[in-house]
């Protein structure tokens, strides 16, 4: 059954600014949505989710109360979750094989749910601003697309994205909210930062940037963040780009240069560097082909398990 905004099916051929006029209710939930401040997020309790990276869990968690991503510039934030069971799924699209990716979070958030019972599947989509390359406006096409390809209904709650999601400032454009966090015991979705992404944090980048595929990082029963085995070839020219200075970085591994938070280059720096140490992970990372696996200890903090060291 296909996407639908007050029990009607939305029209595909739409552009935003339609659906919009067509369904005020949704411009101001975005308004309200880009109104508040972004909160930061503590590590206690919270499952940060990085790009092409998803995690799904019920208000039952005791280790887990929130979800949450940031930094996310073209890419989008979904959040699809199930009335009944408060089964919830975050995940961060970057349009690298969307149709697939919501096929996927589809069948995590119904693993956790009776959706023949009492309940729907709701989604919010979040991210995305008018950027030159209009990569933000082509991924919010593909992920209505993709949800509107579903075998069961689903009801787009919050379209927070491109053009709804942008401000200017001298001639250039920036995604108003970059980051969002959700309750998984209350539902609410809110503006987030994160100071604490991680762990593994080089590990998982380095995963993206060497090509993977959206990958479920949660094991809601087990309350296990499993990170791994990942697998990668040495990444190309990884010398050159470390000798790269900060605007050849951002002008050539961004898809939005001019609106990037102020770490991106850091950030991508320590990946290439992550890389470059370790270009065989199958020797380095994970010779027993086993993932590393983490835990909330009594603080509410990840500390692992098991599996190797780094």
């Amino acid at each position: 059954m296909p996407l639908l905004i007050n029990g009607e099916r939305i029209d595909l051929a739409w552009h935003p600014g339609d659906m919009i006029r067509a369904y005020p209710h949704l411009e101001e939930k975005a308004k309200l949505l880009r109104s508040q401040p972004a909160q930061i997020v503590e590590p206690k309790g919270l499952l940060y989710v990085q790009q092409r990276e998803f995690a799904v869990t019920t208000p039952k968690d005791g280790s887990v109360s929130i979800l949450g991503s940031d930094d996310a510039t073209t890419c989008h934030i979904v959040v699809l979750r199930h009335t009944g069971s408060g089964a919830t799924c975050l995940t961060h699209c970057d349009g690298s094989d969307t149709e697939a990716e919501v096929s996927l979070i589809m069948s995590s958030v119904k693993s956790f749910s009776d959706t023949t019972g009492y309940g729907r599947l709701e989604v919010h989509l979040v991210g995305g601003f008018n950027d030159d390359r209009q990569l933000s406006q082509k991924l919010t096409n593909q992920l209505l697309r993709a949800f509107d390809l579903q075998l069961d209904d689903v009801h787009l709650v919050t379209f927070c994205v491109t053009e709804l999601n942008d401000r200017e400032e001298k001639d250039t454009h920036f995604p108003i909210i970059y980051g969002i966090a959700v309750n998984v015991k209350t539902a609410e979705i809110f503006p987030a930062t994160f100071p604490e992404k991680g762990p593994d944090v080089d590990l998982r980048s380095a995963h993206v940037l060497t090509g993977a595929t959206l990958t479920n990082i949660y094991d809601a029963k087990m309350e296990q963040l499993h990170i791994g085995p990942y697998f990668w070839r040495p990444f190309p020219h990884v010398d050159f780009w470390l000798e790269q200075d900060d605007q050849q970085i951002l002008q050539n591994l961004s898809t939005s240069p001019l609106a990037e938070p102020p770490h991106f280059v850091s950030h991508i720096r320590s990946t290439l560097t992550f890389l470059k140490e370790h270009p065989f992970p199958s020797r380095s990372l994970f010779p027993d082909r086993k993932p590393r696996i983490y835990k909330k200890n009594e603080e509410g903090l990840w500390e692992q398990v098991c599996s190797n060291k780094i």
